[in-house]
């Protein structure tokens, strides 16, 4: 993964975290303001009237115990709160919608307060007929307020404190005012008698003693206005009054057997308790509002909430943007430029120093890349590549030292060894001169000088894995035929190869023993690691690029791995290491730097015989036009060709220099590889015997002698044949050169008829 992603991924995860975590902040805030929402609407549609349903349930829980009793109650003043009791009803009915309530609790609460509603009018009816209990009658009223009370304890459904701590308190104060209610229906069940059950009575006790305890527990939750507000009508002459009747009936009742007789001050109740009814109705209603208002006022908070929070991620969220932005930018710009400097250090610094070492070149401490010195991160990553680059170059410095001490070491070796084979060729050479009428002493002389050349090219086989170049003693272009010939007579087994020159081209004086000493190479390989019976064919035509010159021959077959091995040995230069483990396979490594002295092209693949195919692709820069030979003068008109000695004819040794500085030849110096002269003998063709063609001294192959030629119509009919002309009898003007072609022609297709003559034989 790419460093720009790393740092962006780096970014990307808080950053998205941090979305998320906003997100989800968010939306539950959202939710919470949501739920706030609903909850005022089904407060402000069912919670208010709901309470409105309850005062006037408590109102008429007491006129009708009252009425019960026998108090004087009027009935117009009856249906008159029954009247307010059904508005109230009425109105409850048409504005709450339970489903609009969240909570489940306070869901089955509503419901369970409108279906005892709805026997309200059946309890009206027992009541006027004085049907049943008293005591049911009241405990129905009863249940219905306490209902109502439960629905106010789970009708919000969000988790707010202070919502929360508000509905608490104001739950409580309607039970406290329902407690002083219960007192009043209690009070109005004594009747005219002024008497209650000891049941009715303890209920009572009860009712006043919780009446001022809830109220002082409630008080300290209450908010500071509406503690005032409560004090006040605590403080109040109606209060007052109502806990003066109180602690009257408790302290003055009188028990008897069926109950306990009240005093007769419980007659003053009616008035405060009229009045503590609706002041406490106002309070709690007042709180009810509150409690909406708060809600109303949360949500909106709420709302802003979400707002600030969106609005301050956001800057974060660009902040971090912003930041990423400029250190990715700012570390990316760092480490660009550290990437472009080693890439510069690897790809051009590095690769010229090395290639300047190789050459035997000198280098200054300019050369090098140079701390920077700079102590953040990136810096010391550069001065640590710096001082590796250092030490890696020390290191090619002791290599180059070695590897041209060890070339230095074998040019020395060559040059010796090569002093003993050009005498051993100079006494090879002065034999055969001596005694090459004896035919059984010539071919064994014919042998050994044929492997004192294999030995000569070993010598500068070794001159050339030692980065050294073949010098060239040609002065003059040679036709690609007498090329290939030149490079066949190199090769041991010379007599299986088979040459076809399709073009006739010349190659330039200065490749031509570069070029020879290259396919002499392709040619041993190709007789050595093909069947001693089989044919090796060297043909060459000119192509868009130069000069194709194919090697086949019919050896195993070769796998796509291995081929892939040997061209990489052609096309690369190995070490002195990998030369130590193919001692014994040393010849496509010098074709390959043969190849890439001559700047040609070796290509080995399998050919369409199952055997291999070495393809050699000489630069056009090295080809040149085939000159029109001038004709061989005749021994009349000069002097017959000297025949040289064998001291003449001894190589000489040329110093080792490159192409572009090459010294005059005919110098000698004692550094260089010996190098033997190539070179023809020119005979008059007519003085040739016929016979097989003898290899020279040099390595190439003599001249053939001229082929028979055929006296015209001599196969003809008597009656055909015209009179036969004297021919004149002169020097032949063919050059030895297309002697020996012609030569090579007749054998070639010699050998083609015996081949033909075998295979229709039975």
């Amino acid at each position: 993964m790419r460093l720009r992603t790393l740092l962006v991924w780096l970014a990307v995860v808080p950053t998205v975290a941090m979305s998320i975590q906003v997100l989800i902040s968010s939306n539950r805030l959202l939710q919470e303001s949501q739920h706030l929402r609903e909850d005022v609407a089904s407060g402000r549609q069912t919670g208010i009237p709901l309470y409105q349903v309850m005062i006037k349930m408590q109102s008429e829980r007491a006129i009708t115990a009252a009425w019960w009793s026998g108090s004087p109650v009027s009935g117009a003043d009856l249906r008159s709160r029954r009247a307010d009791t059904d508005r109230a009803v009425a109105a409850f009915r048409k504005s709450s919608d339970p489903g609009q309530v969240h909570s489940d609790l306070a869901r089955r609460h509503l419901q369970d307060v409108t279906r005892r509603l709805a026997d309200l009018g059946a309890q009206r009816e027992r009541a006027d007929a004085r049907h049943g209990s008293l005591d049911d009658t009241v405990n129905y009223y009863t249940g219905v307020i306490n209902e109502t009370i439960r629905s106010y304890e789970d009708f919000s459904h969000v988790d707010d404190g202070g919502l929360t701590q508000e509905r608490t308190s104001l739950v409580s104060l309607f039970s406290a005012s329902e407690v002083v209610a219960r007192e009043d229906a209690i009070l109005a069940l004594s009747g005219p008698s002024g008497k209650l059950t000891s049941a009715r009575f303890g209920e009572f006790i009860e009712a006043a003693g919780a009446s001022d305890y809830l109220y002082d527990t409630i008080a300290p939750d209450l908010t500071a206005d509406d503690q005032r507000a409560l004090e006040r009508i605590l403080a109040s002459k109606a209060w007052k009054e109502k806990s003066r009747i109180e602690e009257a009936v408790i302290s003055e009742h009188r028990d008897i057997p069926s109950g306990v007789v009240l005093p007769p001050g419980v007659r003053e109740w009616r008035a405060p308790a009229d009045t503590l009814s609706a002041e406490l109705n106002t309070f709690n209603q007042g709180g009810l509002r509150e409690l909406l208002a708060h809600a109303d006022d949360r949500a909106a908070q709420l709302e802003r909430q979400v707002a600030l929070l969106v609005a301050a991620s956001g800057a974060a969220l660009l902040l971090v943007i912003a930041v990423v932005v400029f250190t990715t930018r700012s570390v990316l710009r760092r480490l660009k430029g550290l990437h472009e400097r080693t890439v510069t250090v690897a790809e051009e610094t590095l690769p010229d120093i090395v290639a300047r070492l190789q050459r035997g070149q000198t280098l200054g401490a300019e050369a090098l890349p140079q701390p920077t010195g700079e102590q953040d991160e990136v810096g010391r990553i550069s001065d640590a590549f710096a001082r590796v680059v250092a030490v890696s170059i020390e290191g090619h410095r002791k290599l180059a030292d070695e590897r041209q001490g060890f070339g230095m070491f074998a040019s020395g070796i060559a040059s010796r060894t090569g002093n003993l084979v050009s005498r051993q060729l100079s006494l090879t050479e002065h034999l055969q001169d001596t005694f090459g009428q004896d035919e059984a002493l010539l071919a064994e002389l014919m042998k050994s000088d044929q492997l004192t050349v294999g030995m000569r090219r070993q010598i500068e086989n070794l001159l050339i894995l030692a980065g050294g170049e073949i010098p060239d003693p040609h002065t003059e272009p040679m036709r690609i035929a007498d090329l290939l010939r030149e490079a066949a007579a190199e090769v041991e087994d010379f007599r299986r190869i088979d040459r076809h020159a399709m073009d006739e081209v010349s190659v330039e004086p200065r490749v031509i023993s570069q070029l020879s000493h290259l396919l002499a190479e392709l040619l041993d390989n190709a007789t050595r690691f093909s069947p001693p019976t089989s044919r090796v064919d060297i043909r060459s035509e000119r192509v868009a690029d130069g000069l194709c010159i194919e090697v086949e021959d019919r050896g195993p077959r070769v796998t796509a791995e291995r081929y892939e091995e040997m061209n990489g040995r052609l096309h690369s230069a190995p070490p002195y290491s990998v030369l130590a483990q193919n001692a014994h396979r040393l010849g496509l490594f010098v074709v390959g730097h043969l190849a890439d002295q001559l700047g040609a092209k070796v290509t080995l693949r399998r050919s369409a015989f199952g055997g291999t195919s070495a393809v050699v692709i000489v630069p056009a820069e090295h080809l040149v036009e085939t000159q029109e030979r001038n004709p061989v003068p005749e021994p009349a008109q000069g002097p017959a060709p000297v025949r040289q000695s064998a001291e003449e004819r001894r190589p000489e040794f040329l110093p080792h220099q490159r192409s572009d500085e090459q010294a005059d030849v005919s110098a000698p110096a004692p550094s260089g590889l010996p190098r033997r002269q190539r070179r023809e003998q020119v005979r008059p063709a007519q003085t040739m015997a016929p016979g097989p063609a003898r290899r020279g001294s040099s390595g190439s192959v003599s001249t053939p002698p001229a082929l028979p030629e055929r006296v015209p119509q001599t196969h003809m009919a008597e009656q055909l044949r015209e009179p036969r002309v004297a021919e004149a009898v002169g020097q032949d003007a063919a050059t030895p050169e297309e002697v020996a072609d012609a030569w090579a022609d007749y054998e070639d297709s010699t050998r083609q008829v015996e081949l033909e003559l075998r295979q229709d034989q039975p």
